[in-house]
């Protein structure tokens, strides 16, 4: 500690004691201040409102000086203060944000590793995922969902089943998968959970099996899939439920990731599986590709290459979920002319039923999204018939 300004101490009791509100900048200086003099007492201040100011900040290098200087501050608070540790954790938190977003991954990953090391191993498993390392990031996964005080989430189950799937670990994903999907049909038989929700599960399970070369066993879990959206169609959801988008832009964008680029640390990836409407570093990355895709999109219907337009087209629809997704505003008006799109072009390839059945499958779940459930039921039942007589 320095030579104390005496008369800086003053002023800053004086600010932050007087009757008119300081801007968020001036506590920051008060705070730093009164910290060189009472630690215990402002530093963990100090954090919070460095912290607060780098959330409102836009200028990415203000960010990283004002999340550093947090990290600073809450390492210096004192050991036996019981919010240290969560103090630290969030500057650590919004630190590794800021490095991630600049590129500095080596950076950003030490500090998701510091918070993995604290017991917050979410970000870690993340970026890992992100760089393609699936085996490392489905090992944290599983101890987080293993050691967890609650049943784990759909969130925290889909993360590891992708993250096993991308290590082309198919059966430990599926039994993962498995376990989700077991939950979910004994939650929707006590209407404690959306049929939706288990017609997209148990479509995105047929796809995992289909992928991992058990047919049989897809094609069952495809009929039990058309028997919930027959129930659907027919009856329609015992219940209301409030917005459950995000589980169908999951689902549906996890199922698009063998057709996008590999991952790898030079070259990081959408961390498939997750709850996208999370911050992540490489979510902006995969939706500024929107263009290009475009682009390729028109030359390959100018060219009548349509097997690499249907393909190109599907993964057009993948970035519209991901960017819009969970958004319920005219949902239906937004997002119908890409699936419908995604069928007109599978129609014109007589000679690929697979391709038309997924183009179908894609419609449907997104016509169950919107709660069109008889025309989700028709979609689906063509899709299966199409697998079966494979």
């Amino acid at each position: 500690m320095g030579k104390i300004n005496h008369d800086a101490v003053l002023r800053a009791r004086v600010l932050l004691l007087g009757s008119g509100q300081p801007s968020l900048r001036e506590e920051v200086d008060a705070y730093r201040v009164l910290a060189e003099v009472s630690p215990k007492a402002y530093l963990p201040k100090l954090v919070d409102a460095l912290l607060l100011t780098s959330y409102r900040c836009r200028h990415p290098k203000v960010e990283l000086a004002l999340t550093t200087e947090a990290v600073g501050a809450a390492r210096s608070i004192e050991a036996d203060v019981p919010t240290r540790a969560e103090r630290l954790c969030r500057a650590l938190d919004a630190y590794q944000r800021v490095l991630l977003a600049l590129g500095r991954r080596a950076e950003g990953r030490a500090v998701c590793e510091e918070l993995a090391a604290a017991g917050r191993s979410g970000r870690l498993a993340c970026v890992l995922a992100e760089e393609g390392r699936f085996q490392e990031a489905a090992e944290l996964n599983e101890k987080a969902a293993r050691n967890g005080t609650s049943e784990p989430s759909f969130w925290a189950m889909v993360e590891w089943a992708a993250n096993l799937e991308g290590a082309g670990r198919h059966d430990a994903a599926s039994a993962v998968f498995r376990e989700l999907l077991d939950r979910t049909r004994r939650e929707a038989a006590e209407q404690g959970t959306a049929l939706a929700i288990l017609t997209w599960e148990l479509v995105h399970h047929s796809r995992m099996r289909e992928a991992a070369g058990h047919g049989a066993d897809a094609a069952a879990i495809r009929h039990e899939a058309l028997a919930v959206l027959e129930e659907l169609a027919t009856k329609g959801e015992p219940k209301n439920w409030s917005c459950i988008l995000g589980w169908w832009v999951t689902l549906f964008t996890l199922s698009g990731r063998g057709d996008e680029p590999a991952a790898s640390a030079d070259s990081p990836m959408l961390p498939f599986g997750t709850d996208l409407d999370r911050w992540s570093a490489t979510r902006d990355a995969f939706l500024d590709t929107l263009p290009a895709l475009e682009a390729e999109a028109e030359g390959l219907r100018e060219a009548g290459r349509l097997p690499e337009l249907v393909d190109v087209q599907r993964r057009i629809s993948i970035r519209a979920a991901v960017s819009e997704g969970t958004r319920p505003y005219r949902f239906e008006e937004r997002f119908k002319p890409c699936f419908d799109e995604g069928v007109a072009l599978a129609r014109r390839l007589s000679d690929d039923p697979a391709r038309l059945a997924r183009a179908l499958t894609d419609r449907s779940m997104y016509l169950v999204a919107a709660r069109t459930f008889e025309p989700a039921y028709a979609d689906f039942a063509e899709a299966v018939t199409l697998l079966d007589a494979r």
